[in-house]
């Protein structure tokens, strides 16, 4: 991790680093407001209409929020290493099977079309002998 930090802060001023930092902070602030008031405004918009619950203030909706995020799994606490060696063993599976994709133009150029009309030729003959 810290080489994607040294990759993508490389080239940039202390002054630059330190704003979007500060942007970046500013930013998830906002969105923390904002979930939180979306989750008051549905909660008391249906909830107590359908199920005669009380409303919500900001702070019993942003708590509310926050559990159901612990709750359901949404914040990765700690550091599971069993999935990180999982996680890179697919990695590795995934790109080894797109590398032989590179292949494939050559193929279809010298074989796909055949082996395509081969295979139309195959279930057409297998289609008239069911009939």
């Amino acid at each position: 991790m810290s080489n994607y930090f040294k990759h993508k802060f490389r080239g940039k001023s202390p002054g630059e680093i330190i704003g979007m930092i500060i942007f970046g902070a500013i930013f998830i602030t906002g969105l923390a407001i904002l979930f939180g008031y979306i989750i008051m405004w549905l909660w008391n918009w249906l909830m107590p209409m359908i199920f005669g619950l009380p409303t919500l203030t900001f702070w019993q909706a942003a708590g509310v929020f926050i559990l159901s995020k612990i709750l359901l799994g949404g914040c990765n606490f700690g550091n599971d290493s069993s999935k990180k060696r999982s996680k890179s063993k697919n990695d590795k599976a995934c790109k080894a099977e797109f590398s032989k994709w590179k292949y494939y133009d050559d193929f279809w150029k010298e074989e796909g079309n055949k082996a395509y009309e081969a295979y139309i030729e195959r279930l057409t003959t297998k289609e008239a002998d069911h009939d």
